[in-house]
């Protein structure tokens, strides 16, 4: 059924997790750029939403609580947002807390590889970029990288270091996607599927993916997202299409100078499919 147009923007950073404006001026940006629904979704973590849904009442913007949570699958990190959420749910919290418990281990040990290929100190240059000091994420090795003149901007970063194969990249475990589906579900939230065309997973395990995800009670899926092109949109509203999942709708901004899509400015849904926000919004 087509729907209302809004200005839904339903996934996004403060520095609370790896985002570079504070959850205040999160939700003042997205104010100013005619957002009408924000929901701030930080890494594993929800301790900036009190701030931004205080900043967003004042502005009569809507929003959402929100968080998106890291998991581990197929040999890749699929990240899974919680929309709607009760953010004080004690076993969200205490889920949450397991998972960023895991990021503290991993950061120590990037800092550690970054020092064996002759970067030192990267790992207390990290912390002075992360705004959570119990939130060091690989953007923050990334942004003292960039500071320090090893590489000239983020992305060179990862491509060069922090992913797959390269010197400071870590494997880690994150939490099991069923966990992360129960913890959101438990929280009364909606689990959807973030940007998944950034996932490097064949079909089949693409397919696996979203069996499992709604298995467990997952029920929606980025279709529109700062990381996806148009044709990768396309691709998973037909996904949306085929298995009657709810579509979302996202920046995924981190900063002005590191997203692609600034808040509030990304492509409509199409308008057959049925937008998160329906449920969200009753």
């Amino acid at each position: 059924m087509p729907h209302e147009p809004m200005n839904a923007d339903l996934h996004c950073h403060s520095t609370v997790s790896d985002g570079l404006l504070s959850p205040a001026d999160v939700a003042r940006r997205a104010h100013a750029n005619g957002v009408d629904l924000l929901a701030l979704t930080d890494h594993d973590e929800v301790g900036g939403i009190d701030e931004a849904q205080a900043v967003a009442a004042e502005l009569g913007l809507g929003f959402v609580p929100g968080v998106e949570i890291s998991v581990s699958f197929a040999g890749e990190t699929i990240h899974i947002v919680g929309l709607g959420i009760d953010h004080r749910h004690p076993e969200l919290v205490a889920g949450l807390r397991q998972v960023r418990e895991g990021r503290d281990a991993r950061a120590a040990r990037i800092g550690e590889e970054l020092a064996r290929v002759g970067i030192r100190g990267a790992l207390e240059g990290a912390r002075g970029f992360a705004g959570n000091p119990a939130l060091v994420s690989r953007a923050h090795f990334a942004r003292f990288l960039v500071t320090s003149g090893v590489m000239p901007d983020v992305k060179t970063v990862f491509d060069h270091y922090l992913v797959r194969g390269k010197p400071g990249f870590v494997e880690h475990e994150w939490a099991q996607l069923e966990e992360a589906v129960g913890w959101i579900r438990a929280a009364g939230g909606i689990a959807v599927v973030a940007h998944p065309a950034r996932y490097r997973l064949s079909t089949a395990d693409m397919k696996r993916l979203f069996d499992r995800f709604q298995a467990a009670g997952g029920e929606a899926v980025e279709v529109v997202s700062g990381a996806h092109t148009p044709e990768e949109a396309a691709r998973f509203a037909s996904e949306a299409r085929r298995r009657g999942l709810l579509a979302s709708r996202a920046s995924d901004f981190h900063g002005e100078k590191e997203s692609a899509v600034d808040l509030g400015r990304c492509n409509p849904l199409p308008p057959d499919l049925t937008p998160v926000w329906s449920r969200l919004l009753q």
